[in-house]
C-alpha cells in the first residue's frame, strides 16, 4: 500500500535559542511546513516563541511528543550540540522525521546512535548544513564537477570571526566539552563539512588548538593540515578571537587550471574566479553573490526546500545522516590530533 503523503508536514521545534529564528523564518516562507510546537527548557523563553508563533509550548521534548505528537511529523532540533543525538533519538522512536542542526552529535558514538534509531524506525534524518546551498558555492561545486580545475593541489578554509566572553557567559554549556566543543566543533562545522565534501575524503589530518583568551574549556583557536586520498592538501584555520568583529568566512581552491576564493563574512561572495577555459557557468559568477544579514546566511529556506521535496519522493537529502558523520569524523580527528601531538588518520580508530 502506498503511504499517503501530506499536503503539509507539521514541524515541533526543540529549542528556541540563537539559531532558532533562522528555522522559523524558513518554515514560515515555504508552502508544505507548518509550525506545530515549540519547546525549551527555559520556561520563559519557550512561552515567548509559542506566543509569537500561536503554537503551544512545553518544556521538553517528551512533553511535547506526549501533547502536541499527533500535531507533529518532523521535530527540527536547535538544542545544545552535546543533546542534538539524544533529542534526535527521542523523535525518531516516537516515528518522526528528524532535522538537526549541525553539528549532529559531539561523538561518532551519539551519531551511529541517531542513524541507526532513524534507520530502525523508518524515519528521515537530516542534518541541517546550509552553507552547501549558498549560490557562490553551488558554482563552485559545479566547477570541480566538471572538471575545470584539473588536478586539486590546495584547499583552504578560513574562519575568522568574533564571539566576545559575554557570548559564552550568556549560556552555560557553550564552550563545554560536554555540550558544545570550542570553535571547530561549533562555529567552523560548516567548514569542514565543506571542504571534505567539495575535495573527497580525508586520508588523514594534523592539528593544533589553543584556549588564548576565552574563559572556555574548549578551543577558541585552531589550525588543520588535511591529506586527501587525492594527493591535494588541505588548510584549516579557525579563529573566534579576530577584532573588533566577524572578518572572513571562506574556502579556497587551488587547481591544475582554475583558483577560486568565495569569501565574505559567510562563503557568499566570490571573491576570486580564474579558469584556463570558459564555461557558461562564468557568467553567472556575479549573480550568484549574495549579503546574508548574519554569518548563518540564507541557506535555512533552501535547506528546508529540499526536506519537502525528500518527504514528497521528488529529492535526494542534500546532507542526511551519513553525510553528516563526515565532517564530524573529520573534526574529532583534528582535537585527536592536537591531543596527542601527531598525525591522525581518517576513518578514526578507537575514538567515539
Amino acid at each position: 500500500m502506498t503511504p499517503i503523503i501530506p499536503d503539509t508536514f507539521r514541524i515541533g521545534l526543540v529549542g528556541c535559542g540563537r539559531i532558532s529564528k533562522n528555522h522559523f523564518d524558513a518554515i514560515r516562507k515555504i508552502d508544505g511546513l507548518t509550525l506545530s510546537a515549540v519547546c525549551d527548557i527555559d520556561a520563559e523563553r519557550a512561552r515567548r516563541a509559542g506566543e509569537e508563533h500561536g503554537v503551544p509550548c512545553f518544556r521538553s521534548i517528551e512533553d511535547m511528543l506526549r501533547g502536541a505528537g499527533d500535531e507533529i511529523d518532523i521535530v527540527t532540533i536547535c538544542t545544545p550540540s552535546g543533546v542534538h543525538a539524544a533529542n534526535g533519538v527521542v523523535a525518531a522512536r516516537a516515528g518522526k522525521h528528524v532535522v538537526t542542526e549541525k553539528p549532529m552529535a559531539i561523538s561518532l558514538a551519539q551519531a551511529d546512535e541517531l542513524v541507526k534509531a532513524c534507520d530502525d524506525a523508518g524515519v528521515q534524518l537530516f542534518v541541517v548544513k546550509q552553507n552547501r546551498l549558498n549560490p557562490p558555492i553551488q558554482l563552485l561545486k559545479r566547477a570541480i564537477d566538471k572538471g575545470r580545475f584539473g588536478r586539486i593541489y590546495l584547499a583552504n578554509v578560513t574562519v575568522r570571526w568574533q564571539r566576545p566572553q559575554e557570548y559564552y557567559d550568556a549560556e552555560p554549556w557553550r564552550g563545554t566539552w560536554e555540550f558544545d566543543g570550542g570553535a571547530i566543533m561549533n562555529q567552523a562545522s560548516h567548514y569542514v563539512d565543506l571542504i571534505q565534501w567539495l575535495v573527497g575524503p580525508v586520508e588523514s589530518v594534523m592539528a593544533k588548538t589553543a584556549t588564548q583568551a576565552r574563559r572556555i574549556e574548549a578551543e577558541d583557536s585552531g589550525v588543520g593540515l588535511l591529506k586527501f586520498r587525492s594527493g591535494a592538501l588541505g588548510v584549516i584555520e579557525v579563529n573566534v578571537l579576530t577584532y573588533p568583529r566577524n572578518l572572513e568566512g571562506s574556502i579556497t581552491i587551488l587547481g591544475e587550471k582554475g583558483t577560486v576564493k568565495i569569501g565574505g563574512t559567510a562563503v557568499n561572495r566570490v571573491e576570486h574566479w580564474i579558469f584556463a577555459d570558459y564555461d557558461d557557468d562564468d557568467k553567472l559568477v556575479e549573480a550568484a553573490n549574495t549579503n546574508p544579514p548574519n554569518v548563518y546566511g540564507f541557506g535555512h529556506e533552501g535547506y528546508y526546500r529540499n526536506v519537502l521535496a525528500v518527504l514528497r519522493g521528488q529529492a535526494k537529502p542534500e546532507t542526511d545522516g551519513r553525510a553528516g558523520r563526515k565532517s564530524l569524523e573529520l573534526i574529532l580527528g583534528m582535537y585527536e590530533s592536537a591531543k596527542v601531538g601527531r598525525e591522525v588518520p581518517i576513518p578514526l580508530r578507537n575514538v567515539v
